[in-house]
């Protein structure tokens, strides 16, 4: 071809058998890539991008070639006779270029990778795989295969697989290397996905690819509302998938979780929960690497990158890290298996670097480093994550302040971004909140911790507060992040979109002593009455060093009362709150104002409550406790709505003057007529 005859910015480029394509670009700085015709023309129907032909002068052509509807901007044109036909001048119009398109096309068809179907997966083929073993440096490792286990899950299959070069005789399948992508002459085959624990050789599964890329096309569901206990954290988090081959158990590698910022304690009392969940805790660098908040370059991440997801980021961090199978364009698609299972999410990742790689008898891993930030998944499925590139994801900032005032007064000040997700927030606010405690040196020892929270909802929406006093010698961290944790985990597990959590605020104060009084004893003014007089209740408290004080509250007995023993309960507000809790349980809330009235509704343990009740049974509906309703009504209640053996009828607070009441007394009073 005669180069000169090409516009400026274009340059000729010689391809074999029936094709021709001429690069684009100012001096050739984009490189000209090969492409089939049909694969031109997936990428033309992909892109809905409509056909020119008017870039050519068809008339200019020589004989035996003709100008082919191609993509808008990009030129080319094809021997229909392969190499009989040498190749000609070609004159050309003036074309209008538009160079803003010119990433996305190159990047368009660089995203164009073969993909070798699962039927054509034979033992005994030879296959590439990559991943990153030092730095940001992609390396090749061997790669046989050993077998298809079909159906090994709802419409799921494992390629079974020996691994093979660089360091893996040493260290076997590593921590990090889920999504290691494998090719065989070229073809995209799948990903590291799954290995045998504590096995000597370095055996994987790998994720089939078209499993994978179905990530992508799954749609968005609306969101769920968890029918388990909201407050169990524990048992809301998923369980690796794993398949029993004889004695042995082929599982998803464990990803690693970096926790940069924690305490010791908090990670030891942390790391039982998230080994249950196929994590893999590690205190030490890669979520503290605080990732660069500008958006890398994209062109950085390739298949075979490792990347970073971010949890959390701030003075703590939380990241876990996992390795890019494959991109198109913007979508990409890593890990080869679920990371904690969220379906639709929002999590940032970054780029990652390995360090160096530390090998284990039991299960290898990369210490590794986050970069710059990448993008945001958007999708948390069975067999893959997938992420979209350049995306920011919107976080929820947490500010958590600790004052200790015992000896010399301190403060502790946390600010951090965390995602805001249904499962992960609360475990992750539970553990920023039990580590900032335990930096106090507070975690044995007496102490008493007074709590002050606020949840943010967003513009016009109120924010839902939270008061509170914790005494304890042992588990103060516990104690204290479980209770906080609670309630936004009832928020998030709601179901309610129209209620989301913007921003939480926590101010913790700690002091020595033990603030907390022990309800002793209650007593009516009288044994008996009737419908219409008024009882004073009388209620002893006790503390340390023989400390009493008691308060008196008044009752009056409604005009009507059925005749019988009435019932006067003094109790704690953790006690109060059981039923509310258990009500909860059976019969969510329906709506957000529900919801709202039972989070608003919770006593603190700062005051005392008299409730007055009867041994008769009642129902919880719809959040409202019905007691004593009519035979007839109570047959239909029977059937849908739970019951309880007693019917509250009425409740008195008792403050405490800033104490935490702890305890239950009863009395009881016979109504005569």
């Amino acid at each position: 071809m005669q180069t000169s005859a090409l516009p400026l910015g274009y340059r000729a480029v010689s391809h074999s058998t029936a094709y021709r394509i001429v690069s684009w670009g100012i001096n050739g700085c984009v490189p000209a890539r090969s492409e089939t015709i049909a694969g031109l023309r997936r990428l033309e129907a992909r892109t809905g991008v409509e056909p020119v032909v008017e870039v050519l002068q068809t008339s200019a052509l020589p004989l035996g070639y003709r100008a082919l509807p191609v993509l808008r901007k990009v030129h080319l044109y094809y021997n229909e006779s392969a190499k009989s036909v040498p190749p000609r001048t070609v004159q050309w119009r003036t074309v209008r270029f538009a160079f803003a398109l010119i990433p996305l096309l190159a990047a368009t068809l660089a995203a164009q990778v073969a993909i070798l179907p699962l039927a054509e997966v034979k033992p005994g083929l030879k296959a590439v795989g990559r991943t990153v073993f030092e730095g940001g440096r992609i390396e090749d490792f061997d790669v046989e295969i050993l077998g298809v286990l079909e159906n090994a899950g709802p419409k799921q299959s494992i390629i079974l697989a020996r691994l093979s070069g660089g360091p893996m005789a040493h260290t076997g399948v590593l921590q990090g290397m889920s999504g290691s992508p494998v090719y065989h002459n070229g073809k995209l085959l799948g990903a590291v996905a799954l290995s045998f624990p504590f096995s000597k050789d370095p055996i994987a599964g790998i994720r089939p690819i078209e499993e994978m890329l179905a990530t992508a096309t799954t749609p968005r569901a609306p969101r769920a509302v968890n029918a388990a206990n909201p407050f169990d954290l524990a048992s809301l988090l998923p369980k690796p998938r794993s398949f029993d081959l004889g004695s042995a158990r082929l599982t998803e590698i464990a990803t690693p979780l970096w926790l940069g910022g924690f305490t010791r304690g908090a990670f030891e009392h942390f790391a039982p929960m998230l080994r249950s969940a196929g994590l893999e805790p590690v205190q030490g660098l890669s979520g503290g690497g605080r990732p660069d908040r500008k958006m890398g370059d994209p062109s950085l991440i390739k298949p075979g990158s490792m990347i970073s997801v971010q949890l959390i980021s701030g003075d703590l961090a939380v990241g876990a890290d996992g390795t890019v199978t494959h991109i198109d364009g913007n979508n990409l698609f890593a890990f080869g298996h679920r990371f904690m299972a969220t379906g639709d999410s929002e999590m940032p990742f970054a780029r990652a670097e390995v360090m160096t790689l530390l090998a284990s008898q039991n299960s290898s891993f990369k210490i590794s480093s986050s970069k710059e930030w990448m993008g945001t998944i958007t999708q948390d499925r069975t067999t893959a994550i997938h992420g979209v590139l350049g995306r920011k994801a919107a976080l929820m900032p947490v500010d958590i302040r600790v004052v200790s005032r015992g000896g010399v007064a301190r403060t502790w000040n946390y600010h951090m971004d965390m995602v805001n997700d249904r499962l992960l927030t609360p475990l992750l606010l539970q553990m920023a909140v039990y580590s900032a405690i335990d930096a106090t040196e507070r975690t044995a020892g007496l102490s008493s911790i007074s709590v002050r929270s606020r949840l943010h909802a967003g513009p016009g929406q109120p924010s839902i507060s939270f008061d509170n006093l914790y005494t304890a010698e042992l588990g103060a961290p516990n104690m204290v992040s479980a209770a906080l944790a609670a309630p936004v985990s009832a928020i998030m597990q709601g179901g309610f979109d129209d209620l989301k959590l913007t921003a939480i605020q926590i101010d913790l104060d700690i002091d020595n002593g033990k603030k907390q009084l022990q309800i002793e004893s209650i007593w009516p003014s009288k044994r008996e009455a009737e419908p219409g007089e008024t009882i004073d209740l009388t209620a002893l408290f006790t503390g340390e060093n023989g400390q009493e004080m008691t308060k008196t509250v008044r009752y009056t007995i409604p005009v009507g009362a059925q005749a019988g023993p009435l019932y006067f309960t003094v109790v704690d507000g953790a006690a109060a709150n059981l039923a509310e809790y258990r009500q909860f349980l059976f019969t969510p809330p329906r709506n957000k104002p529900q919801l709202l009235s039972f989070l608003n509704g919770l006593r603190p343990n700062t005051k005392a409550y008299v409730r007055i009740w009867r041994s008769q049974p009642s129902w919880q509906v719809q959040g409202e406790t019905l007691p004593a309703p009519p035979p007839s009504l109570a047959l239909l209640l029977g059937a849908s709505y739970p019951q309880t053996a007693s019917a509250k009828l009425d409740e008195i607070e008792i403050a405490s003057g800033g104490y935490m009441m702890t305890g239950t007394k009863t009395a009881m009073v016979t109504v005569k007529r």
